[in-house]
């Protein structure tokens, strides 16, 4: 039984602003594949919902004339991932969203309640932090534009007032043009489990073998998403070897900040950090053309 106490479905993003305004205990719905469970599981009480799901202008992917991706943040996951804009220019992400639950929930649930959730364990964050992702977010103040990884502020929690809404989802041409990549996601039960880590890879490679740029970002390695910096750094402009494979291993787990959880102990998200980085880097460099 869902302890619902109203339900209002907004036609427009300026509707559901508006209907945010007046009610301070409303809460956004679009795939509703999080918020219902919490209500099965008797986690909300006196529900207040208002309905986004069919407001249109969320559920669209397009390339703007400068060659940036928008994807609405409305948009399912079976919508991204099959999306031919994703498939040919970004397609790690259609992999990433593509291990998000089973086809039930990948159906119904939203890139942008995944990314808004903010957990760590997002499969879709740790590749929009690769891809220096833009949001931008709608309010009674009009829009506003932050990086993904500023808009994660702690477990859970995130930069979204109250009454606004994040509407789409910006990658720069810059950011994806010339690069390849790989998801890796390790979960007890693969797509049917939250991830017990999350591992992308971006690579741009000149010549066959060097690392022109290199992009390292991972999912329940910290308390939030995060990239990998100084990792980045040590690799740009290197020559692809097997010893610098293993040297990426050993430079991401100094960056991290795991934590044990009844998933799974700090111990082993430190090993899988240093295992599927090299696994992740190793097959991002070959889609982007390397030469083992």
């Amino acid at each position: 039984m869902y302890d619902i106490a109203k339900y209002e479905e907004a036609g427009s993003v300026q509707e559901a602003i508006e209907l945010l305004l007046v009610n301070p205990n409303a809460m956004l719905i679009s795939g509703g594949s999080d918020v219902l469970i919490k209500l099965h599981e008797g986690k909300i009480h006196d529900a207040q919902l208002i309905s986004i799901h069919g407001i249109a202008e969320l559920k669209g992917i397009f390339l703007k004339e400068d060659g940036t991706i928008v994807i609405g943040s409305g948009a399912s996951f079976s919508q991204v991932s099959k999306h031919p804009i994703v498939q040919q220019y970004i397609p790690v992400l259609g992999e990433a969203v593509d291990m998000v639950g089973g086809p039930q929930i990948r159906n119904i649930g939203s890139i942008g309640g995944n990314i808004c959730n903010g957990v760590t364990s997002a499969d879709s964050a740790s590749t929009l932090f690769a891809f220096n992702a833009k949001l931008e977010i709608q309010g009674p103040d009009g829009v506003r534009y932050i990086p993904i990884a500023d808009f994660y502020k702690g477990p859970g929690k995130v930069d979204l007032r109250h009454e606004e809404i994040l509407t789409t989802i910006l990658i720069a041409p810059e950011d994806y043009q010339g690069y390849s990549g790989h998801y890796i996601k390790y979960a007890m039960r693969n797509a049917m489990d939250i991830a017990t880590l999350g591992c992308v890879v971006l690579c741009n490679v000149e010549g066959g073998k060097k690392i022109k740029d290199f992009r390292l970002a991972l999912g329940v390695a910290a308390p939030i998403p995060m990239r990998c910096k100084g990792t980045e750094e040590q690799v740009k402009g290197r020559i692809f070897t097997e010893a610098l494979l293993e040297e990426v291993g050993k430079m991401a787990i100094e960056e991290v900040n795991p934590r044990t959880s009844w998933r799974a102990s700090k111990e082993f998200r430190i090993q899988l950090i240093q295992e599927l980085s090299k696994r992740a880097f190793r097959q991002a460099f070959i889609n982007a053309g390397g030469e083992l």
